[in-house]
């Protein structure tokens, strides 16, 4: 636990610096643009990359040694930054520069995870992993705070290459306590999934994938919590412009301070948990259950106060979900698979967030809004006098009948058996 948590200071460090750098960079550019679009490719240059290089990363996490993956995943984010400090300190800086920043970012940011959460098995005991990854979400959580926060104050009263620099040095921090610890070597034999030498590098790629399908009640698991993903990821795309139709953006920026609170409780108290991970499943469920609820609950009404508490009940439950889920696939999943499994799902699971985002917006644009306006079909029906019309009801709607779609898919799952006995199962 002592070296584990040398890391997670050293990374939480890091992982601040960059979420500040890059919301800083990202602004900027929209400050001098002004285009929403050039706005919108910023995030796909985050995203799309880390969809394709997840089956390399996975393989190459599981051959190479992880510890020395993230050694040289921090130097290559700091030689990167420098030369963004170089260019922009001799007035050569452009925007293309910018989305150059973001790909990297994020093929390198694939590899650090991957390495980084499949190291976690080999480096603290199992009775620990539910706190670990409660610290981790914990570090998530003040990453997501204090991140755009720095960036935001810090662009008002810096240059953009002094926070770069800023950066630069806060990836030195996190190369110090990889440098002076040592990881546990991977011990192939004693899981029995070495790989066969003869296997080509695509056949290692589809190992986590075959893994997955020759054990239906993981891969089951794994679908429902995609689903939850992508119930979320609707709700995510769609709250800022619900809470906006009820107040100013320094209310929403408030609900956006609950929503960072909610997550820092949630993993403060889960990272003081040292509990067997056997019962972890229906917790699970319950969890998820509550967010179908808190869901339904900040959709129902036009009241803002109503979205605060329904935000932070949410926001207490979503560190568990993800913190316990990791520690099923860390306990469950062989070591030497780990990287590939990893960077499998967290491809799937980063794919299903544009999706969302992709359905939400004409859904609630041009179905549910006009719907629900003050002379729309649904106005005058019971579902307009218990749900209001007007605008932000059409996305109030689509809230609740996300939730009640979260809650039916809780409850089926919780009657295959080979999710409710996957822990079991798996002994």
């Amino acid at each position: 636990m002592q070296t584990f948590t040398f890391i997670w200071l050293g990374q939480l460090i890091s992982l601040i610096g960059v979420s500040m750098t890059g919301f800083a960079l990202d602004i900027s550019i929209f400050q001098e643009t002004r285009s929403a679009t050039q706005f919108a490719f910023l995030t796909v240059a985050c995203t799309i990359p880390i969809i394709i290089v997840s089956p390399i990363t996975g393989i190459l996490v599981d051959r190479w040694d992880r510890r020395l993956i993230m050694i040289i995943s921090d130097v290559c984010q700091g030689l990167f930054t420098l030369m963004l400090i170089v260019l922009i300190s001799i007035g050569q800086l452009e925007i293309w520069h910018i989305y150059l920043r973001n790909i990297f970012t994020s093929i390198i940011g694939a590899f650090h995870s991957s390495a980084y959460q499949a190291s976690i098995t080999s480096l603290v005991p199992k009775d620990d992993l539910t706190r670990v990854n409660g610290i981790i979400q914990l570090g998530t959580g003040i990453q997501q705070l204090i991140g755009p926060l720095l960036g935001g104050i810090l662009l008002g009263i810096l240059k953009p290459r002094d926070i770069l620099i800023i950066n630069f040095v806060t990836v030195l921090v996190a190369l110090v306590p990889l440098v002076l610890v040592r990881f546990p070597q991977l011990n192939h034999a004693a899981d029995g999934k070495r790989d066969n030498p003869s296997s080509s590098f695509w056949q290692e790629a589809l190992s986590g994938w075959t893994y997955l399908t020759e054990h239906p009640g993981l891969l089951s698991f794994l679908i429902l919590f995609t689903i939850y993903q992508f119930f979320t990821g609707l709700m995510s795309v769609l709250s800022f412009p619900l809470i906006l139709s009820l107040t100013s953006p320094s209310g929403l920026g408030q609900i956006v301070f609950v929503s960072g609170m909610g997550m820092l409780i949630s993993s403060i108290v889960m990272s003081t948990w040292k509990k067997n991970w056997q019962n972890l499943i229906n917790p699970i469920l319950i969890s998820m259950s509550l967010s179908g609820l808190c869901i339904i609950l900040a959709g129902l009404r036009p009241s803002i106060i109503q979205i605060a508490i329904a935000t932070l009940l949410f926001f207490l439950t979503t560190p568990f979900i993800s913190g316990s889920v990791q520690v099923i696939l860390q306990t469950i999943v062989p070591e030497s698979l780990q990287g590939r499994v990893f960077a499998l799902t967290g491809a799937i699971w980063v794919t299903v967030v544009p999706l969302a985002a992709i359905i939400a917006g004409p859904l609630a644009d041009y179905v549910f809004e006009p719907l629900m306006s003050f002379d729309g079909p649904g106005a005058g029906l019971l579902l307009g006098q218990i749900i209001g019309s007007g605008p932000g009801r059409g996305i109030g709607l689509l809230f609740v009948i996300i939730g009640f779609l979260l809650l039916a898919t809780v409850f089926i799952s919780s009657q295959y058996p080979a999710i409710r006995d996957l822990e079991v199962s798996a002994q």
